[in-house]
């Protein structure tokens, strides 16, 4: 494992005196101290790898060793993974990827890693998103309290299949990007009406679910989810405002935010932008007195290095928000060309937001995620004439760490055109 210290670039690490080693241990006890109290979620969606498993795919570290995509994760830096929840995906037409049966498959494997999990009930057979929240097949005809009860029983029987084999999720998203309600026709939010009148369906079948939640996990934490980070904030967080006040339950919010490949930067206030963003985790934390998570984030496989840029600022922006409880990628393990045979069928293209290689490594992508630079695939690749150079305590180059503490110097010397990720660190390696 690696932890990394930012270092003040005023050190001269060729030569560190001891006042600057004792600052450095310092440094490193306070960022372990602090993490150990109010660990920052680093994770990912990673619900398509069994069925990328299935289809031959494989997962390998930046060495090219071959590894269990849990282990992986661990070994990058994650500390927790959500997994989605179709109600039948096979009577769909999808497969029984995502099913029951999927779902504890993956759960156990990322609950031997050590790994938090987050479960995501979608509620319906395939993919919920605003535009599309099917009912499920098997619930078609069903009545509001009808619905209900096809929600707590649902709800009731994943999350005890997960009891049974000593798994408890941390957290449990009741719907997936919920902003026009869930379960169509039955839950949808009705913009007929003005205020919280138009949520009363909708948040008759939310409830359902938060409820069955806390009947099998009461301490988990119930997440109601929207897309569209960026505005997620307008008008004093009005989505959760009049949820709240047509009796709606949450213990967190989670957002979905995919930056814009040109304006992510951006301060205009109606861009996804990472500003945009932060802005609303801690305007809904503070209206609300809930945490706020980024459930879903995720950019561009074509291009790396400018996909690291921008998780990289989106860490730095939320990361320091007492608001912002963590940050998912969805979903990583994608190259941009594999996708579902489903896909085929209905004429879709493959997902161009993944952070994996095509040999299965993670990429620049992911350097956000990690305290391990060395499990990532060319994390600099864009600048990999910049010498990296380690120090022993007393000052003496080495080629490779071992066991100890470290002083790592990437980039070139100050004045001579350093660039933003060029930097100096403290490292801890075991």
């Amino acid at each position: 494992m690696l932890i990394f210290v930012p270092w003040i670039q005023k050190y001269n690490l060729k030569h560190p005196t001891m006042k600057q080693i004792v600052a450095s241990l310092l440094l490193l006890l306070l960022f372990t101290d602090v993490n150990a109290q109010n660990t920052f979620v680093r994770g990912a969606d990673i619900s398509w790898c069994t069925e990328m498993e299935a289809s031959g795919r494989t997962f390998q570290n930046a060495q090219g060793q071959e590894m269990e995509l849990c282990a992986l994760l661990k070994e990058i830096g994650m500390n927790a993974v959500r997994l989605r929840v179709w109600v039948n995906p096979q009577g769909y037409g999808y497969g029984t990827w995502c099913d029951k049966a999927d779902v504890l498959k993956k759960a156990e494997r990322a609950h031997q890693q050590g790994l938090d999990v987050m479960i995501d009930f979608h509620y319906s057979d395939f993919f919920a998103d605003p535009k599309r929240q099917e009912m499920p097949k098997d619930w078609s005809g069903y009545t509001l309290d009808q619905v209900k009860t096809a929600i707590a029983d649902h709800t009731k029987d994943i999350l005890n299949a997960l009891k049974a084999k000593g798994i408890e999720p941390k957290w449990v998203q009741v719907g997936n990007e919920t902003n026009n309600g869930m379960i169509f026709d039955k839950g949808k939010i009705d913009w007929n009406k003005s205020g919280s009148a138009r949520y009363t369906n909708y948040v008759a079948l939310s409830n359902a679910g938060y409820d069955a939640v806390k009947e099998v996990f009461p301490d988990a934490y119930v997440i109601v989810h929207i897309a569209d980070a960026y505005k997620a904030a307008e008008s004093n967080g009005w989505f959760y405002r009049e949820f709240k006040e047509a009796g709606g339950k949450f213990d967190m919010i989670g957002l979905s935010h995919y930056p814009d490949w040109e304006d992510w930067n951006s301060t205009k206030s109606d861009v996804a932008s990472n500003t945009n963003a932060a802005n609303s985790v801690k305007k809904l934390g503070d209206l609300f007195n809930v945490p706020v998570m980024i459930v879903e984030t995720g950019f561009s496989v074509k291009d790396a290095d400018k996909a690291s840029q921008v998780m990289t600022d989106l860490f730095n922006k939320v990361k320091s928000l007492s608001q912002c409880a963590g940050i998912l990628y969805w979903e990583p393990e994608p190259d941009g060309t594999w996708k579902p045979d489903y896909y085929t069928t209905i004429g879709w293209k493959a997902y161009d937001m993944g952070a994996f290689t095509t040999d299965g490594r993670p990429t620049a992508a992911l350097s956000a995620f990690s305290d391990n630079p060395t499990a990532i695939h060319a994390p600099f690749s864009a600048n990999s004439d910049e010498p990296t150079q380690w120090y022993d305590l007393l000052g003496h180059q080495t080629s490779t760490p071992t066991k100890g503490l470290y002083i790592m110097k990437r980039g070139r010397e100050p004045g001579l055109n350093r660039r933003p990720h060029d930097y100096e660190s403290c490292a801890l390696t075991s």
